[in-house]
């Protein structure tokens, strides 16, 4: 099905010429379906457009989705290799208006045991507690953990700040023998690697 069917179907639960012309006009005003999901936090929002009851709905089928991929992650070990986690994170981190601080929880074989978001901030920054990355850690048994979060900027570059709690979350996570292999932000559609930086 084409975006504006989906749109469509979601909005009106019909397929009528008159409620795909809609979906197609809204679509063509917020240049596409990321652009209309993430109105709220841009210039205009959906509500002006849709209604109350329409903006809610578009929100609920993205929560739906951020839901059904955590469910998926937790039935097995859904992220085989580098690029699926860099998909992943993607796909969860790179709308959110606020800052959202994750970790990915791996076994002795890099196997992923667990995902959480640990911390959520403001725009400008979240507030990591070392103390607790070292008990999840411990409480899902884990032997590495991969950390991720999102700068809502749009910008990847790593500030200093994201570098002094790498640092310290490294040197914590090194007291109980667990490893950080990897720290990545995520800016829209781009991920930064400390690891690939040489900043681990």
């Amino acid at each position: 099905m084409a975006d504006a069917e989906i749109l469509a179907l979601l909005l009106r639960a019909e397929l009528s010429p008159q409620a795909l012309e809609r979906a197609q006009t809204l679509l063509g005003k917020f240049g596409g379906l990321r652009g209309l999901l993430t109105a709220e936090a841009g210039r205009e929002p959906p509500t002006r457009v849709l209604g109350s009851r329409g903006a809610l709905r578009l929100q609920a089928a993205l929560e739906l989705a951020r839901r059904h991929y955590a469910e998926a992650l937790r039935g097995g070990p859904l992220l085989g290799s580098p690029s699926e986690t860099r998909r992943f994170l993607i796909a969860r981190l790179r709308d959110r208006p606020y800052e959202v601080f994750c970790c990915l929880y791996l076994d002795n074989r890099h196997r992923l045991i667990a995902f959480d978001e640990l911390f959520r901030g403001t725009i400008d920054g979240a507030s990591v507690h070392p103390r607790e990355v070292v008990r999840e850690a411990l409480a899902h048994n884990a032997a590495a953990l991969i950390l991720a979060h999102n700068h809502p900027s749009g910008v990847a570059e790593p500030s200093r700040a994201d570098e002094l709690i790498t640092q310290r979350l490294r040197d914590a996570l090194a007291l109980v023998d667990i490893r950080i292999l990897d720290h990545l932000i995520v800016a829209g559609p781009q991920i930064l690697s400390f690891a690939e930086r040489g900043l681990l």
